[in-house]
């Protein structure tokens, strides 16, 4: 019996049949698997239960790939559209697909719930009240989203559409910056705790980090909680399919340019289109570089249009199905990729 494609996308959660969990990456998938990382394993010694299990969140890309490699190598793959290793959930073995609009939606309709969950509900009320984005059009993420939270966790949420996350982006500016509704602006000492945690996976100078971070309306505090605001396209705003274009690696550079279209710079995944480009060390064909993107939160809203960059990361080559070539820069597989704004160096 053929199963149904399940139709995943950047902020969904999957949990397997062995009951490991996997937060989905990218919005575009293979046919049947989807292209995810693990996030909570089973541990006897976790810090989060779920009913009478207990389990142990894993933060970095290198132990989510040990893990996995030592205990559960089947979720690795090689994919010939991406050119690379991958780990990745086959649709056969998927046990649960959280979604992050309908966990909004049993939140709000939910006679009793934790402080944190609360804390979440109250986050997308306040959205949309003030911003009038649809309810249907917010969703809640991360460890709320599949019940694995703790008293100190932050609060995830997605917005969907390239309107709605506009809106929801200019209007998260005013409130942070008048702070009203219950937010705030990360202060230094945020800056210190957020840069202690990214660091071991994303190694940047404290400065640089600063410089690029406070400027950023999609993190901040909440009625005193951590927030971070992940902006997703809509289905029907998502113009590729799966095998649409060809990846492959071509090396790994430090670069220079000035970023002359920012408009899918707030949105995960990312894109700055680039100009101007200059090689400062490393492979990569300056002619050819025309985007840097990257599939983590955490480089979205990273530099403006106009601005100018240094970028470190992954360069690959895009073959479009006439035969066309041009090469981008992948951001977040090491923790040797950066981009900072020239200014701030």
């Amino acid at each position: 019996m053929d199963l149904k494609p399940i139709k995943a996308r950047e902020g969904d959660f999957i949990e397997t049949n062995e009951g490991l969990i996997f937060d989905v990456k990218g919005l575009v998938h293979p046919p049947n698997r989807i292209i995810a990382y693990l996030r909570y394993i089973e541990d006897p010694l976790g810090d989060r239960s779920r009913g009478s299990r207990r389990y142990r969140k894993i933060y970095s890309l290198s132990d989510r790939e040990s893990v996995l490699k030592s205990k559960h190598p089947h979720y690795i793959y090689y994919d010939n559209v991406f050119g690379e290793w991958l780990q990745g959930v086959p649709d056969r073995l998927v046990a649960e697909h959280y979604k992050p609009s309908e966990k909004t939606l049993n939140l709000l309709n939910k006679q009793t719930s934790s402080e944190v969950e609360a804390s979440a509900a109250k986050f997308v009320e306040e959205i949309h009240d003030y911003t009038g984005v649809p309810l249907r059009s917010l969703g809640i993420s991360g460890s709320i989203l599949v019940g694995l939270w703790t008293p100190e966790s932050d609060i995830d949420i997605i917005v969907y559409g390239r309107r709605n996350s506009l809106s929801v982006y200019e209007g998260l500016k005013v409130l942070l910056r008048n702070r009203g509704r219950g937010f705030s602006p990360y202060n230094r000492y945020d800056l210190i705790r957020l840069y202690e945690f990214r660091s071991k996976d994303t190694r940047m100078p404290f400065d640089k980090f600063c410089g690029v971070e406070r400027r950023k309306a999609s993190q901040g505090k909440f009625l005193g909680r951590d927030f971070f605001v992940r902006f997703i396209l809509d289905w029907d705003e998502v113009g590729e399919r799966y095998g649409d274009r060809i990846y492959r690696s071509a090396g790994y550079a430090r670069i220079k340019a000035r970023i002359y279209d920012d408009s899918d710079s707030i949105f995960t995944p990312c894109v700055y289109r680039v100009s101007e480009v200059k090689v400062i060390k490393g492979e990569c064909n300056p002619n050819l570089l025309r985007e840097i993107v990257s599939f983590r939160g955490r480089f979205s809203c990273q530099a403006k249009e106009n601005e100018e960059i240094i970028a470190q990361g992954k360069v690959e080559m895009v073959i479009e199905q006439n035969g066309e070539e041009y090469c981008r820069m992948v951001l977040g597989a090491k923790p040797s990729d950066f981009m900072v704004v020239e200014d701030n160096l």
